[in-house]
């Protein structure tokens, strides 16, 4: 049987910034996308870009956080309620990405494009944007300290080699300490693998 296409231990982001551009009824909406992590981080991307486009009369934007993608805000700027960062946000969730931030920088020009053309047109710029970043799926990994007397180095080693976790650091002296990082999804089968060889496993 094929496994889902959603692992509970696999998430989509970007590995680099994008920009957009797109232009509807001579209002100008410019776009990026940027690879963030953390609330401030976003926060600073934002702050950074109203200072830069201080004459543009809207900065809009919309962000997700976090492998379980809860974490998400989105501003409207001054554009009526639900035009703009929803709208901005959808194409996040359409691609299901996270951690990530979209801005739209938009200059009016002149002629009001209503509820419908407004998050159309915000939609269409936050796409144009991510099409000018990589997308790519990361794991959920977990961190595991294994510690075990010397002599159960050998079968220990075996079992790393087997599953193929990366190694973070290592002590191998009288007492011996591994911590070693899995996917989330493997990690039961290697702790139960080195808790059946001797070793002591905590993670």
């Amino acid at each position: 049987m094929q496994e889902p296409i959603n692992n509970t231990d696999t998430y989509k982001t970007i590995t680099v910034g994008g920009k957009g551009y797109i232009t509807e009824q001579r209002s100008k909406f410019i776009s990026f996308a940027f690879p963030v992590q953390t609330p401030e981080e976003a926060k600073n991307i934002v702050d950074s870009y109203r200072k830069e486009y201080h004459d543009a009369r809207h900065v809009c934007w919309a962000y997700m956080l976090g492998p379980e993608r809860n974490t998400f805000r989105v501003n409207d700027d001054g554009e009526p309620s639900s035009t703009a960062g929803k709208p901005i946000l959808g194409v996040i969730n359409s691609h299901e990405l996270t951690d990530i931030l979209i801005v739209v920088i938009r200059y009016f020009g002149g002629v009001k494009l209503g509820t419908s053309g407004l998050i159309a047109a915000y939609r269409e710029a936050a796409r144009s944007a991510l099409q000018n970043t990589g997308i790519i799926e990361k794991t959920i990994n977990e961190e595991i300290f294994v510690a075990f007397e010397y002599p159960l180095l050998d079968k220990v080693m075996r079992i790393v080699k087997e599953d193929n976790p990366q190694i973070v650091s290592q002590k191998f002296d009288m007492n011996c300490e591994l911590t070693l990082r899995i996917r989330k999804s493997e990690a039961e089968q290697l702790k139960t693998k080195l808790s059946k060889a001797g070793a002591k496993v905590n993670g």
